[in-house]
């Protein structure tokens, strides 16, 4: 799902920008000459995550869905530990911050406490 790219150890902006120590962005460049500038979002959901998220799964679903179709967001998907059953987080990859920054700021898992 996710290419060989490497992450650049810069501060986010959006560390500021939600008030959650569970929301990470970070530039990401491919190897590639050619290739653009993308930003990687990292979400650390809440132990109890599947118990919590089924109110707000719709709408965080449908804003990733609408991202991709604007081809803002060219990836996304859950994270943890192989074998288990509950998601640890989520990775997503963005071409451009402010999509980033307009995620977060919508999605519903990070208003309502999911993340």
């Amino acid at each position: 799902m996710w290419g060989a790219s490497t992450c650049l150890s810069r501060a986010s902006v959006l560390a500021a920008f939600v008030s959650s120590p569970r929301v990470t962005v970070r530039p990401i460049s491919s190897t590639s000459q050619l290739a653009a500038m993308n930003y990687l979002l990292k979400y650390d959901y809440i132990p109890d995550v599947l118990k919590k998220r089924g109110p707000y799964r719709e709408g965080h679903l449908g804003l990733a869905k609408d991202l991709i179709a604007q081809g803002k967001c060219l990836s996304g998907g859950p994270t943890g530990v192989p074998g288990e059953e509950v998601p640890t987080g989520a990775l997503f990859v963005f071409t451009d911050l402010a999509a980033a920054e307009q995620f977060v700021e919508q999605d519903p898992y990070v208003s309502n406490g999911i993340v």
